[in-house]
């Protein structure tokens, strides 16, 4: 097949896209990728072809936003942002496509590929790689600013979608989206984040039925692959001054808030200082060098970037913001975990974690060393926390996500 993929979004977003296409490739596919240029050096690297779309101001410009990390107005930034992409995706499908043979497998964002979809019916995949997308009453997701619980009576839990689609989501992206159809001949359409994200051919959500159950008021087309876990593993590799690192001293903590995350020094200072408190050895990783404090003390380290997969086998907890991807490759490694969650999927995330035992949130405005080094402590020191690591990251074994991924997405071809 001629496989066109689309991921929007962040490394967080366009790391699992790589992982399914490196796998589709092994399949005999041929495999392209329609991506903002800021990742073409990330898909070049993996080998794989690259048809950009837009500029890489348009990534930076949506990621400096600092709103981006806010608790409700992150995803209204999301929402704005998103527009832009519409017509790209589109043009890029379509300038592309081999008629009768061609497949697209698209991320929650890209829109423009639900256009290509109704328009030019051009077989496409919904993948979605956090289930906080997917609404539910009788499992519904943890979001930021809404009530919502199995508790919580199902009018209210109703009343508040209903007032999130009709008061946010559509008012910002139907505009752009439904003038782009108008073009196109296209009627218009409502309940974006509700209905129209999903292909009605198939939707493949990355991750396994243990961390978030398929629920019987998911879209019926909705099947479960598991984490995707591709990490540059094999492109990347850990650097000879980090290895030493390792080898040098006791396992460290890892803290990191994310890739997009453009504003973390005092998140930085802070995890560094709380590794001077607790007496241990610190990794501090970020793209982002400015961000991080002049001077580190001793035993605490800046790394750009390292594969979790190589990387957290050798350290003994993890710190991050609850971006599902690094949140899945710590469990793999049997890591207890603190959870700073800011906004979109993070807190959806990180409940699901501290119900499996093998985390425990703290706030951002709570963010501080003393805190971070007690709950560290405590987490470290914690029996039932530890044997909770041991037994998800058991869960691991013998999981085959891209070879389940690859399955669904050709078969979605085939029972056309």
């Amino acid at each position: 097949m001629n496989v066109l993929l689309v991921p929007i979004g962040s490394h967080g977003d366009v790391h699992p896209f790589i992982g399914i296409g490196l796998a589709l490739r092994a399949r005999g596919h041929r495999v392209r990728v329609i991506v903002n240029p800021f990742f073409g050096s990330l898909v070049q690297q993996a080998g794989l072809d690259l048809i950009p779309i837009g500029a890489a101001e348009d990534y930076t410009r949506l990621a400096g936003n600092p709103d981006l990390w806010k608790p409700t107005k992150g995803s209204q930034v999301v929402l704005a942002g998103i527009g832009q992409f519409f017509r790209v995706v589109y043009e890029a499908i379509v300038a592309n496509q081999v008629e009768g043979d061609t497949v697209v497998v698209a991320s929650t964002l890209a829109l423009g590929a639900r256009v290509a979809e109704e328009h030019r019916k051009i077989p496409t995949v919904t993948v979605h790689l956090q289930p906080s997308i997917l609404r539910s009453y009788t499992d519904p997701p943890k979001l930021p600013g809404m009530w919502l619980g199995k508790n919580v009576p199902r009018w209210a839990m109703a009343m508040q979608w209903k007032l999130l689609d009709n008061l946010i989501v559509d008012p910002m992206a139907k505009p752009p989206l439904n003038s782009f159809r108008k073009e196109l001949g296209l009627a218009p359409v409502r309940g974006i984040l509700r209905e129209y994200i999903h292909s009605p051919r198939r939707v493949i959500g990355m991750w396994p039925e243990w961390f978030a159950p398929t629920q019987q008021d998911w879209p019926r087309q909705v099947r479960l692959a598991g984490f995707p876990l591709y990490d540059e593993s094999g492109v990347s590799a850990l650097s000879p001054e980090l290895a030493e690192f390792l080898k040098a001293g006791p396992p460290p903590v890892a803290f990191t808030f994310g890739s997009a995350m453009w504003h973390a020094h005092d998140l930085l200072e802070q995890s560094a200082r709380a590794c001077t408190l607790l007496g241990c050895r610190g990794l501090l990783l970020t793209r982002h060098r400015d961000h991080v404090p002049s001077r580190l003390p001793a035993g605490v380290k800046h790394v750009d970037f390292a594969p979790f997969s190589e990387l957290l086998p050798h350290c003994q907890a993890l710190v991050h913001h609850g971006g599902i991807g690094t949140a899945s490759q710590g469990m793999r490694a049997g890591l207890p975990q603190i959870i700073l969650p800011h906004a979109h999927d993070q807190l959806d995330n990180a409940t699901r974690m501290s119900r499996l035992g093998v985390a425990r949130m703290i706030q951002p405005k709570r963010y501080k060393s003393d805190l971070i080094a007690q709950t560290l402590a405590d987490l470290m020191g914690d029996g039932a926390v530890n044997a909770s690591c041991r037994a998800v990251a058991g869960k691991f074994a013998g999981a085959q996500s891209m070879s389940v991924a690859c399955d669904l997405v050709e078969n979605a071809v085939r029972s056309e």
